[in-house]
């Protein structure tokens, strides 16, 4: 299983930096920073625009700019089974 990356931005210093994905979702995005230990859990909701993702850990905010048709166009390319797939 590959682990999916993405590069989320600090705010405060903005500094760059890549994050590992847990869950993808256009309504929310849960990512872990760090590694081992010393790794912290963080979710990432839209903003109020609609334009980013955004979300705090241990008091920074960071933000990840791409917005929701960005997010779910990557989901459907990823896998796209999940598109098609209706609810009964």
């Amino acid at each position: 299983m590959d682990t999916e990356k993405i590069k989320v931005r600090v705010t405060e210093t903005g500094q760059a930096m890549d994050v590992v994905v847990l869950n993808k979702r256009p309504e929310r995005i849960q990512v872990v920073i760090g590694e081992g230990i010393h790794s912290v859990k963080c979710d990432l909701t839209p903003t109020r625009n609609g334009s980013a993702y955004a979300g705090t850990v241990m008091g920074r905010e960071i933000v990840y700019e791409r917005n929701r048709a960005q997010v779910q166009a990557d989901i459907d390319r990823v896998n796209p089974a999940l598109r098609q797939s209706k609810r009964r």
